[in-house]
């Protein structure tokens, strides 16, 4: 019987098949940098939309135009305010959130998830001014309208997978300042010496995330904040590969010399 017929002896392959380990493999890595190309552009897109806009209300560059209410629904919803291990009141509360239409012009936009105390007095058929940022509805005589990070849909997404975001894009910056590095030949550094500063600056970002939380549970909080914590474990890592880049020069170095001390005995 010939190899052809019973499939590669050396890949444990069926027959038919050719090498689908190996094809996998880059298949399965190229899928996952794609992806998280993806999410790093949505977080990049919602960072600079939260800042923009948080820029423009504090400078007053919002562009404001007449707008006319056509259309107000309101949703609510009820429940209990933790309590137990849960923490919070345990009170029962009842949250009533508005969508708001406006006709701007020729055109019509729409304001979603605004809550009670914004829109509280507002009317079909109203006139007001409303504040734009690049089109978009931020403020409404005055008010703000603009919903912000919020836990839901894709904000909700960018909370739960920001670590792995912050750690990759962590793990590119470690990477290529690994690559620079070793152009010259003198410090080339190898993936398991680049584990502890990445872990280290990671652990530092994660820090950093639940000092954000704390102060965002007392009503402090920063439109930018995702740069915060990748910054400072960017920081902190590349610190720390600068350490074990002098180290590894210092070892490579003392065991040169000893190599020409021997070759001299």
């Amino acid at each position: 019987m010939t190899q052809e017929q019973t499939g590669g002896t050396t890949s444990g392959t069926r027959p038919g098949t050719r090498w689908p380990g190996a094809v996998r493999g880059p298949v399965l890595r190229w899928a996952f940098r794609l992806a998280m190309a993806a999410l790093v552009l949505l977080l990049a897109m919602r960072t600079y939309e939260e800042t923009g806009v948080a820029h423009a209300r504090s400078n007053g560059t919002l562009h404001t135009v007449g707008a006319t209410i056509t259309k107000l629904t309101s949703r609510t919803t009820s429940g209990r305010d933790g309590g137990g291990q849960d923490g919070g009141s345990g009170d029962w509360t009842v949250t009533t959130k508005y969508t708001i239409e406006l006709r701007v012009g020729d055109g019509t936009k729409t304001v979603n998830g605004v809550p009670d105390d914004s829109a509280n007095g507002f009317q079909e058929g109203q006139r007001v001014r409303a504040g734009l940022w690049h089109g978009r509805v931020v403020e409404i005589d005055g008010r703000d309208v603009w919903l912000g990070w919020h836990p839901e849909g894709r904000d909700l997404a960018l909370f739960v997978l920001y670590p792995l975001i912050a750690g990759y894009l962590m793990a590119l910056a470690l990477a290529a300042a690994a690559y620079l590095v070793g152009l010259d030949g003198r410090g080339r550094l190898e993936r398991r010496e680049r584990a502890a500063p990445w872990a280290f600056g990671f652990l530092v970002a994660v820090v950093a995330c639940f000092v954000l939380l704390g102060c965002a549970a007392f009503g402090n909080t920063i439109a930018y904040w995702p740069l915060v914590p990748l910054g400072v474990g960017t920081a902190t890592a590349l610190a720390a590969l600068s350490r074990v880049l002098r180290r590894a020069r210092t070892t490579r170095v003392e065991d040169s010399r000893g190599g020409s001390a021997s070759a001299q005995a």
